[in-house]
């Protein structure tokens, strides 16, 4: 098991890959150096070999496989996750690792957005859209992380192990920062100073696609993750609709005895059904919720204790 390794996902990265290596390794010598290449088209293979780094590869496309395959193939105490496009500066990385070693943090954010990233990122519709997917996040979930979609961060064993990594591109990202909140892990962040690519160096970040995705995936997990607000929030729509059209047709009967809009009274009826059928649906998965709460608990206790196994055996 490594005690410090530094995980760099890469796809067409040639320009940038060999002084992001020599950067970390100086920052962090004790470390090991993985680059996962995502079928790249450059020289990003030969760059980061003879940089130092040890090579590994995935086929599959798209942020989300790569970082699938990093947690599962690598044991450390402590990782590193960063871009390999020389955007963040490693001289934070010793920082990142004491709060992972010492603080006992579980997850440690690279936050640009607190410093130099809307002054160095030349893609306004990015900066417009990590404020979004930020404020929505935080809103939504309660919480207070300050830049969700960095690519700079650093983890514990616990985390990596008990990560259930289901997304496939840059939603990744945010799929890690609710899975964080949601099981109550700790969370520290770190101020980076953030530098924009240099020239020769493209962004793979598609700014409406993968915003699209993002803001999906942000959906999708509120849903699984707050199904009794997600539900709650349906039904009472639903059921102020129901209540609003059922007034005028329940002010007629009340002043002349008679019903003269039937279709008008049906729909506000099953409407108001549909409302019911949101609220217990919402308590249902919530409890569903609370015992895969329950089961994580135990499955932390699980890999905590495989990680003390591991060392004593070293």
């Amino acid at each position: 098991m490594d005690r410090i390794a530094v995980l760099i996902p890469c796809y067409n990265e040639g320009a940038t890959i060999g002084k992001a290596i020599s950067d970390f390794r100086a920052a962090l010598p004790d470390a090991k150096i993985y680059v996962y290449d995502n079928d790249s088209s450059d020289d990003t293979v030969e760059k980061a070999k003879a940089a130092g780094a040890i090579v590994r590869h995935e086929y599959q496309k798209g942020k989300g496989n790569v970082v699938r395959r990093m947690f599962r193939e690598i044991d450390a105490e402590c990782y590193v996750l960063v871009d390999g496009d020389d955007t963040y500066p490693a001289q934070s990385a010793p920082e990142m690792v004491r709060c992972v070693f010492e603080h006992q943090a579980d997850m440690v954010v690279g936050d640009r957005l607190s410093s130099t990233y809307f002054s160095e990122n030349k893609r306004p519709f990015h900066n417009f859209g990590n404020t979004i997917v930020k404020a929505s996040i935080n809103s939504l979930f309660n919480s207070s992380i300050t830049d969700i979609m960095t690519g700079y961060r650093a983890f514990s064993y616990l985390f990596v192990k008990t990560f259930p990594a289901l997304s496939h591109g840059f939603e990744i990202e945010t799929e890690m920062s609710i899975h964080a909140i949601d099981k109550s892990m700790q969370i520290d962040n770190v101020i980076v100073q953030y530098r924009d690519r240099p020239d020769g160096s493209e962004s793979k970040l598609d700014t409406y696609k993968d915003g699209f995705k993002i803001m999906w995936t942000v959906f999708k997990l509120y849903k699984n993750y707050r199904p009794q607000q997600f539900f709650g929030t349906i039904a009472l729509i639903l059921a102020f609709i129901s209540v609003c059209f059922l007034a005028p047709v329940l002010e007629t009967y009340l002043i002349t005895g008679l019903v003269p809009r039937f279709p008008t009274l049906i729909a506000c009826g099953f409407t108001f059904v549909a409302a019911v059928q949101a609220e217990f649906t919402g308590l249902i998965l919530n409890v569903i919720r609370q015992k895969n709460q329950q089961d994580f608990e135990m499955e932390l206790i699980r890999t905590h204790n495989e990680l003390h196994k591991l060392l004593e055996e070293e």
